[in-house]
């Protein structure tokens, strides 16, 4: 199985932010969609970078609560991990557990095609256990 099966599976939708927004309005955004992690994106096809929820918490408890005026680009990671959609899964998977990342955004061609998180690889993960169980059952059962 290879990363286009799962991003076929959730959709490519991703949202983006712009480096020079607020991360209060970061925050409006992840709360919005209920997410995790923004790609950062100036022009809504490359990646800038990557901003998440733990990157706000270590950034308020050293500034304090002006950080939530400061631009996302301050607090933004922008040596982004990216994967391409003929990535095989378990290597995905493997890549993000070494590195102790949650979310790997999917670029075909330079542009942003998708946003993977380590959720959406655990849940196929899962799916596809159980369609294994369900035809073993009926092997079995017949």
């Amino acid at each position: 199985m290879r990363i286009s099966d799962v991003v076929r599976r959730k959709g490519g939708q991703v949202v983006t932010i712009r480096s020079e927004e607020t991360v209060e309005r970061l925050l409006d955004l992840l709360a919005e969609h209920r997410i995790g992690a923004l790609v950062v994106s100036d022009d809504g096809e490359s990646v800038t970078g990557i901003v998440s929820e733990r990157d706000v918490v270590r950034h308020l408890q050293k500034d304090g609560a002006a950080v939530l005026l400061a631009p996302v680009g301050s607090i933004m990671t922008a040596d982004v991990k990216t994967s391409e959609l003929d990535v095989p899964i378990e290597e995905l998977a493997r890549t993000m557990t070494e590195m102790r990342i949650r979310h790997v955004p999917v670029v075909v061609d330079g542009k942003l095609q998708a946003i993977v998180s380590i959720g959406d690889i655990v849940k196929h993960r899962i799916d596809e256990l159980q369609s294994e169980r369900d035809q073993l059952v009926g092997y079995i059962q017949q």
